[in-house]
């Protein structure tokens, strides 16, 4: 396969990976379990890079009664991988992959017009035991160790032959490998990793050495499940009151009551209010909050008291500051409309104060939310 082949296949693979993902790129994750006992599929294209031992064809050239006079090598190519994995958990998958590393070559010259000329490609299999380190919600540390059977091919010519016994040899051998690197993740499905790995191989001709590949690859899970769509479940009717029978004398009207005390507290989804790992308040959720000042009115507010709170999705510090992110954007949008600031106080909650199950989407869901509580009086008359 030529290189513009194996970059022709990845791209189209790309294309067609990004366009059934890129109306969901920005969806909030919200089936963790799928995504962390997932199988997917993986292609990479990379930059190649050998070291040819220089001194040891040198040698031999010269224990065959020749000099070398000039020595040019080519240790750069265009690597790349295709690889199916199974996710255990959030942090170990194993992947079973099938790479090429490209060829590498070197021309020697030496004296009385002699010449050797060399190229050696490698490809094979590997098994990876890959470790994941969240350090965000999307952003991943990537770590690999395993192994790779690789087949060796190695051609030689010119009138130097003699340095290396015969043009062609071809090697199977296992080998270690292992590689670092970083996955970014555009959905659930969907991830970006960027990596370098080192293969140690053998050459076919005695030599032992590594082959590093730099590399990116576009990551899909299979099997996502469907996403529901929620349902509106409209409040109860209220109850009619029959109409007061007319009294024909009525009684003289009762003084006016004193204020009561009040409180109430109203509880806000976080999708109603801010977009997915945001806190600036989306137009929504600002009619949200101008619908429960509409209702408030004729109360002298003493005190409001907005309380972020978010699912166990992430980490806890993270979640942590979020909460309170959301808590501080809704105040600012109440003093906006008029609310005096000095009356509202604001909570960031996090993860600690869960109303459901953060084991399904439908208990994590319940968990997202911001709450406004209000304390003040309001003066009832009749």
């Amino acid at each position: 396969m030529t290189i513009a082949k194996k970059i022709g296949t990845l791209s189209a693979l790309a294309c067609a990976m990004l366009a059934m993902q890129v109306a969901q790129a920005e969806e909030p994750f919200v089936n963790p379990d799928w995504a962390n006992s997932a199988w997917y599929l993986g292609a990479g294209v990379g930059r190649s890079r050998a070291n040819i031992d220089q001194q040891r064809l040198t040698n031999s050239l010269q224990a065959n009664g020749a000099s070398v006079t000039a020595f040019n090598t080519d240790e750069r190519d265009t690597g790349y991988k295709l690889f199916v994995g199974k996710q255990l958990n959030r942090y170990l998958a194993v992947e079973l992959g099938y790479f090429d590393l490209g060829k590498f070559g070197f021309n020697a010259t030496t004296s009385g017009n002699g010449t050797l000329n060399g190229q050696a490609g490698f490809r094979g299999a590997n098994l990876d035991l890959l470790a994941q380190l969240p350090l965000t919600e999307r952003l991943s540390l990537l770590g690999r160790v395993g192994a790779n059977y690789a087949k060796t091919s190695t051609h030689f010519s010119g009138n130097r032959l003699a340095a290396v016994t015969g043009p062609d040899h071809s090697e199977h051998k296992f080998n270690p490998k292992a590689g670092l690197g970083l996955e970014y993740k555009l959905s659930e499905a969907l991830a970006l990793r960027g990596e370098v790995e080192r293969y140690r191989l053998n050459d076919a001709v005695g030599n032992r050495g590594n082959v590093d590949l730099l590399s990116v690859s576009l990551v899909y899970k299979l099997g996502r499940p469907a996403q529901s769509a929620p349902v509106y479940v409209p409040p109860p009717a209220a109850e009619t009151t029959p109409a007061p029978t007319p009294v024909v004398t009525p009684p003289p009207p009762p003084p006016p009551k004193a204020p009561q005390p009040t409180s109430e507290k109203v509880s806000f989804a976080a999708e109603a209010l801010f977009d997915f790992d945001k806190s600036a308040v989306k137009p929504d959720g600002k009619a949200a909050l101008d619908d429960l000042l509409l209702k408030l009115q004729g109360m002298d507010t003493e005190v409001m008291v907005t309380v972020g709170h978010t699912d166990s999705v992430g980490a806890s510090d993270y979640n942590q500051k979020l909460s309170l992110r959301r808590a501080e954007a809704v105040k600012a949008y109440l003093v906006s409309k008029g609310v005096d600031a000095s009356r509202i106080y604001t909570e960031g909650k996090g993860e600690t104060q869960p109303l459901a199950d953060n084991r399904t989407a439908e208990g994590r869901a319940k968990n997202r939310r911001v709450t406004v509580e209000v304390v003040g009086t309001r003066t009832v008359t009749k």
